[in-house]
C-alpha cells in the first residue's frame, strides 16, 4: 500500500472516529510516564535520559517488529490514526468558537483553557480568541504534521516515536526548578525531531495563504520566540492570515511578555475558523505533494 493512502486513511478515520476516547495509548503512555517519574526522579539530566529511553524505545522496538508481519498495513494506518489530532483540534477549536458566537464568555474560557497552558480565567473575547488561534497554529504541525512526516519518513514507528516524545515534552519539558534537569532530554529530543517538520508546516502554511507575509513574518519574527520551531510555525501562520497573534500572557499566575507574531488585525471569532481552514489546505497540499513524489518516484 502506498504511503499517500495510508495517510488518507488514516486521516479518515481520525475525521469519521475522533479521537478514541477510551483507552487512548497516548492517554495510557501519559500514566505510565508520571508512574515512571514517581521512581525515577532527580534533578538529574542522566535519570532523566535514563527514563525518556525506558519508555520510549520498548514500544518503538514492538512497533519495528509488527512492521514484519502479515498485518503491517493494518498496524501502520491505525499508529498513524492514533498519533493524529486533526479532529480533536477542530473540535476543540470549534467549540470555542460557537460558545462566543452565543456570548457565552466563561464557557469560552474554559473550553480554551483545555488547549493551552496559559492562564485563561480573566482572558477577554479577543484573548480567547487568540489563544485558540494560536493553538491550532502550533498543534497542526505538533499534532497533525509532525506525525504524518515521520510516519513518511520511518512508517508507523516513526509516528509512534514522534508523539511519544511530544508526550513527554509536554508532560516534562518545562524550564522551572522541578523539570529544568529530569525534563531536558524530552525537551531536546522534542527540539530535533520537530526542527525539519515545523519548518515544512511554516511553509506549507505560506503556501496555504498569504505567502508574502507568511515567509516575511517567518523571517523577521519566528526566532524571537521561545521555542525554536514554536516560532516559525506561528510566525508563518499568522502571517498567512494576516493576523496579529503573541504579545503579553500570563502562565501559572506570572506574566510573560512574549513578542509579536503576524500582521494586520487582531483576531476576531470567525478567523478561528479561518485558521482551520489553513490547516486543512495545508493537509490537501500535504496530499499532493506526497501523491505526485509517489508518482514520479515510481516513473523514473
Amino acid at each position: 500500500m502506498s504511503t499517500t493512502l495510508a495517510v488518507a486513511a488514516a486521516l479518515l478515520l481520525d475525521a469519521w472516529l475522533g479521537e478514541a476516547r477510551r483507552f487512548h495509548p497516548l492517554v495510557g503512555f501519559g500514566k505510565l510516564a508520571n508512574f515512571a517519574e514517581r521512581y525515577l526522579y532527580a534533578d538529574s539530566r542522566a535519570l532523566g535520559s535514563a527514563a525518556v529511553l525506558l519508555l520510549i524505545m520498548p514500544w518503538t522496538l514492538l512497533m519495528i517488529l509488527l512492521g514484519f508481519t502479515t498485518w503491517h498495513v493494518a498496524i501502520d494506518i491505525l499508529v498513524l490514526y492514533l498519533a493524529l489530532g486533526w479532529h480533536s483540534l477542530g473540535a476543540h477549536a470549534g467549540q470555542v468558537m460557537q460558545r462566543l458566537h452565543k456570548d457565552d464568555l466563561a464557557g469560552a474560557r474554559q473550553q480554551v483553557g483545555w488547549m493551552v497552558s496559559r492562564d485563561t480565567a480573566d482572558l477577554s473575547q479577543t484573548g480567547v480568541t487568540q489563544a485558540t488561534i494560536e493553538s491550532v497554529l502550533e498543534n497542526g504541525n505538533d499534532a497533525i504534521f509532525g506525525a504524518i512526516f515521520w510516519f513518511i519518513v520511518a512508517g508507523a514507528p516513526g509516528a509512534l516515536l514522534y508523539r511519544l516524545v511530544n508526550t513527554l515534552d509536554a508532560m516534562w519539558g518545562y524550564r522551572n526548578a522541578r523539570y529544568d534537569r529530569f525534563g531536558w532530554a524530552a525537551a531536546r529530543l522534542d527540539d530535533c525531531l520537530n526542527f525539519i517538520p515545523a519548518r515544512l508546516t511554516a511553509l506549507s502554511y505560506a503556501l496555504a495563504g498569504n505567502v508574502r507575509h507568511a515567509m516575511a513574518c517567518w523571517h523577521r519574527q519566528g526566532a524571537a520566540w521561545k521555542s525554536p520551531n514554536a516560532g516559525p510555525v506561528m510566525a508563518a501562520g499568522a502571517g498567512s492570515l494576516q493576523l496579529t497573534l503573541g504579545g503579553s500572557a500570563r502562565y501559572h499566575g506570572k506574566l510573560e511578555i512574549r513578542p509579536l507574531l503576524g500582521t494586520g488585525d487582531a483576531p476576531g471569532i470567525d478567523d478561528i475558523g479561518r485558521a482551520l481552514g489553513l490547516i486543512k489546505r495545508t493537509l490537501l497540499l500535504w496530499l499532493m505533494i506526497l501523491c505526485a513524489g509517489e508518482w514520479l518516484i515510481g516513473h523514473l
